[in-house]
């Protein structure tokens, strides 16, 4: 009766370690995917316009058609569909499908907050 018990214990657990691994596996495979959709966008960081391809930063060198149909050139002017144009400052981020994107750009700490810590020493 001990190893009729043990053996159903084993076969519980082995299913159980072989569907988390599967959907471990899978969510991994989607999550890869995700990133990459969402890595390709076009910006412009200290005045130059760079694209962000398949994981790969490269400068601009010409002009990209967008999924929307907006181009946008290499000094920032970006030229929607309708004719209408403005130009892309610092840190602004579009998508390839011709959406402004938030950037999370990392704080450089607060002076002040620098100089009440050094004054506590």
């Amino acid at each position: 009766m001990k190893k009729v018990f043990l053996a159903f214990a084993a076969v519980i657990l082995l299913s159980c370690s072989a569907a988390i691994a599967q959907d471990t596996t899978m969510h991994s495979k989607m999550h890869h995917q995700k990133m990459a959709k969402m890595h390709d966008h076009i910006m412009m960081k200290n005045g130059k316009m760079w694209m962000m391809k398949d994981g790969k930063k490269m400068e601009m060198t010409e002009p990209v058609t967008l999924k929307n149909g907006a181009t946008v050139s290499t000094d920032g002017t970006v030229k929607m569909k309708d004719g209408k144009t403005w130009m892309m400052k610092n840190g602004n981020v579009m998508s390839m499908n011709g959406k402004m994107m938030p950037m999370k750009w990392k704080k450089p700490m607060n002076s002040k907050m620098s100089k009440d810590t050094t004054a506590m020493q």
